[in-house]
């Protein structure tokens, strides 16, 4: 396997007396979509604000293609090439869909003019499939509109590294299939993802690797599979009938196949 392209080293957040992250230690490699799952308050977007300079870390270092940014700042982040989107979608409601995203390639400093920042927007409008909605509003968008709207600001940053806080939450099955095919397109494209996800078909189907957060230490590392098994995540988050129902799954999937 490569070089990681950014490490997490260690890195402890603490909020007064409250540990939100812990001791918590991983790498990600260059193309790969990793899932980050856990139940809620474990300390997952706690995590991806410590790794974009929106919260300082408390110990610990983090490294990005070798070099120490544990103290960078967002803007910092972006121009880097740490792109995320955040669990909660707030656009610019007044601009346009366009400007939106421009605004993202403005912030991320890959562009160095707004006529460049509008181009590298409609070519991601285009990829997300909101070229059709350019021009109006941010606010006329659906919720799933608006979560497309977040991935193309992100993209127009042109990042090496996405970071995903529940980009499918209150999406229904369909959007969420279409969310799912734009991410793998991402991948595709040497974009290298970490996705905050509680929907487990969503993990399953998507991420070449897990790591499990609870209580802001991370309990668990590995493929989907043996990740669904391991007794430590049933207990914290999956429960044990989902984890007899996956086993059921899988053999049903062998025996088809076998």
């Amino acid at each position: 396997m490569s070089a990681p392209i950014l490490v997490v080293d260690r890195v402890s957040r603490h909020f007064g007396g409250i540990q939100a992250v812990n001791d918590v230690s991983f790498a990600l490699h260059e193309g790969e979509i990793v899932a980050l799952i856990g139940p809620n308050g474990a300390g997952k977007t706690t995590l991806v604000n410590l790794m974009t300079g929106v919260t300082p870390a408390s110990e610990g270092h983090i490294r990005f293609q070798s070099d120490d940014v544990t103290t960078q700042r967002p803007f910092e982040a972006a121009r880097r090439g740490i792109a995320r989107t955040f669990q909660i979608v707030q656009p610019f409601p007044r601009m346009s869909v366009l400007e939106n995203v421009a605004a993202g390639a403005l912030f991320g400093g890959a562009r160095g003019s707004v006529a460049d920042a509008m181009a590298a927007a409609r070519e991601q409008l285009e990829l997300m499939g909101l070229a059709p909605f350019a021009d109006r509003p941010a606010s006329a968008l659906t919720l799933a509109g608006r979560k497309r709207l977040e991935l193309a600001k992100s993209m127009a940053m042109q990042p090496k590294v996405l970071l995903l806080d529940e980009v499918n939450a209150g999406l229904n099955a369909s959007e969420i299939d279409g969310a799912l095919a734009l991410i793998r397109k991402i991948a595709e494209r040497g974009v290298t993802i970490l996705i905050i996800e509680h929907l487990m078909k969503v993990v399953l189907s998507l991420a070449s690797r897990v790591l499990v957060l609870h209580h802001g230490q991370l309990i668990a590392e590995g493929d989907a599979g043996a990740i669904v098994q391991d007794q430590r995540v049933i207990e914290a988050y999956l429960g044990e009938k989902f984890a007899r129902r996956a086993a059921a799954e899988r053999r049903s999937s062998v025996n088809e196949h076998g």
